[in-house]
């Protein structure tokens, strides 16, 4: 048990529970309150079922897509190209669900999921391919297909904004019993996929291959690993979790375009790498980049909160991006400092 205990409190996770947990207390802190008209009651700016939910609808999507996007840092690589692929996705599916003309809601819902996913999967598939086929680094090759894909979206949206059926954001924005203008569904499907997101990196033979693709690429290939299967797959992921991200936001707004998920690979690469994922490949987690995702968003929703300028936004993440990676490089090099003190002993000794 107090092995447990050490394990989990000397966890990147736990630092950044830590961290979340202090900004939480701070900005509940500093946020003011106000009175409700409707029932009189004085009711923290922050600190409230309304902005909780917000909090955590915002980070839904940002999280999703991060989930995927470490598993392809983990791998050693990089996906810039994960916003444009949000948007094509939730194009062609609010594109290709209205052509198909009235259905029944479940028939709606589930054609778009597939649409939406399957656009995703395509386009993950693409970048995979092209990375591997042409040898070229995944920084070249997802710059390329940010724009292609983007491009695309334009073009097949002619520029316009396309409302989705209304089916879709029925489900999207269920109340689930709360009420009150509450929709919890973004957040438990973020849950959901970080908890598949950790089985598949922690107890899956698929995920200990990326860690070890992204750890030792001729320990690898020595091993015998499908190295090209692997590296394909790790795109394939990241493309899927941004068309299941696209299929909730554009049902959860109403409509998709060309413009959707514009800079998001800003908040999606900040995300990850705040979340403990190393983008020298090797380290991450689906749970890290969760936490990521609702610390940036919480730092987000503090400089609104706050009434401070909204250009130290791209500052404060900015900053937040080096922090961490003098952090990783810091705790990698002490590592390694400490393993070879521990070899060097055990050699005297011996």
């Amino acid at each position: 048990m107090r092995t447990l205990a050490r394990r989990l409190l000397g966890s990147q996770e736990a630092g950044l529970v830590l961290v979340v947990a202090v900004v939480t207390v701070t900005l509940t802190l500093l946020a003011g309150s106000h009175v409700d008209r409707r029932t009189g009651e004085l009711i923290n700016n922050f600190w409230n079922s309304n902005t909780l939910i917000q909090t955590a609808t915002d980070a839904s999507f940002f999280a999703i897509m991060a989930i995927g996007a470490t598993v392809v840092i983990i791998a050693g690589g990089i996906d810039l190209s994960v916003g444009s692929i949000y948007a094509l996705a939730g194009v062609a599916m609010a594109l290709l669900v209205r052509a198909a003309g009235p259905m029944d809601p479940v028939t709606t819902v589930l054609l778009g999921l597939g649409i939406s996913a399957g656009v995703g999967l395509l386009c993950g598939l693409l970048n995979g391919a092209l990375v591997v086929g042409l040898g070229v680094h995944p920084f070249i090759v997802t710059l390329g297909t940010m724009w292609m894909l983007r491009g695309i979206a334009f073009v097949v949206s002619r520029a316009e904004s396309i409302l989705v059926p209304q089916p879709l954001t029925a489900v999207a924005k269920a109340p689930l019993g709360l009420g009150g203008g509450l929709y919890p569904v973004p957040m438990l499907v973020m849950l959901a996929v970080t908890m598949v997101g950790v089985l598949y990196l922690t107890r899956t033979v698929m995920g200990r291959h990326v860690f070890a693709f992204g750890g030792s690429l001729e320990a690898s290939r020595f091993a015998g690993l499908p190295l090209n299967r692997i590296q394909i797959g790790v795109f394939v992921v990241s493309g899927l979790t941004a068309g299941l991200a696209a299929f909730l936001g554009a049902s959860f707004y109403g409509s998709a375009s060309s413009g959707d998920a514009q800079g998001y690979e800003l908040y999606v690469i900040a995300a990850a790498v705040v979340g403990g994922a190393s983008l020298s490949g090797g380290k991450g987690s689906a749970l890290g980049a969760t936490l990521g995702a609702l610390l940036i968003v919480l730092i987000r929703q503090s400089i609104r909160t706050l009434h401070l300028d909204q250009n130290y936004e791209w500052i404060v993440i900015g900053c937040a991006i080096i922090v961490a990676v003098v952090v990783d490089q810091w705790s990698t090099r002490a590592a390694a400092r400490r393993f070879s003190r521990t070899a060097a002993l055990s050699k005297s000794a011996a």
